[in-house]
């Protein structure tokens, strides 16, 4: 009997000592696992603040290129609200200069070759002193009709020409004068005006001395 009473008792004893050791176990597999636990929500933790500091960087490196592209925006509409300052007090570009000098060479050019305008009124000229003119008329005056008269109408359209180009040059001239102050005038533009002048004085100085028959004149039918 006392025998199995020690069995049991060392039976009993050891069966308290494996609870022990699987309560060990346990507490040391929860703590385990609590680590486990602690160590992976740190680590979701850490990941959910390295995604929101993702986005934060994201957002901004958005909104400094939304701003970099609005200050472009504002640069490129300042630079085109300076062009146009900047256009307006250059004032006229020379373009309508430019073509009155061109004009004024051309207009000295045609009084001292002739246009259409002055030899159909020239020729004009001529039938009407054949009509006037009888055939009884003294030679002088048949010669003043005929020629003299129509010589005189070419020199005197030949003088219009000449008078128009001289004054389109001296407009051309005197304009930066009206200008923007401080505005020169391109050099080609003076040099074609200042040609289309001594076009128009030479033309008008012709037209002058031929219509009054100081060049050129009537023959002697004497």
């Amino acid at each position: 009997m006392g025998t199995k009473t020690a069995d049991e008792t060392g039976a009993g004893t050891g069966a308290e000592v494996t609870t022990d050791d699987e309560k060990v176990s346990v507490t040391k597999n929860a703590d385990d696992a609590s680590e486990t636990g602690a160590a992976t929500g740190a680590a979701d933790g850490k990941d959910a603040d390295l995604a929101a500091a993702n986005a934060s960087t994201t957002a901004n490196a958005q909104n400094a290129v939304d701003a970099a592209d609005d200050e472009d925006d504002e640069d490129l509409a300042d630079d085109a609200d300076l062009a146009a300052e900047l256009a307006e007090a250059e004032g006229p570009s020379g373009v309508g200069q430019g073509a009155g000098a061109v004009v004024s060479v051309v207009l000295g050019l045609v009084s001292l070759t002739g246009g259409w305008i002055g030899t159909v009124a020239a020729a004009r000229e001529t039938l009407v002193g054949q009509l006037q003119t009888s055939s009884t008329a003294s030679v002088a005056k048949q010669v003043k009709e005929v020629y003299g008269d129509a010589w005189a109408t070419t020199a005197l359209w030949a003088g219009f020409f000449a008078l128009a180009a001289l004054l389109t040059a001296v407009v051309v001239l005197a304009r930066p004068a009206f200008g923007t102050p401080g505005k020169p005038q391109a050099p080609w533009i003076k040099s074609v005006a200042w040609a289309g002048v001594a076009l128009g004085v030479i033309g008008l100085l012709l037209a002058v001395l031929k219509y009054s028959d100081a060049l050129l004149g009537l023959p002697s039918t004497s």
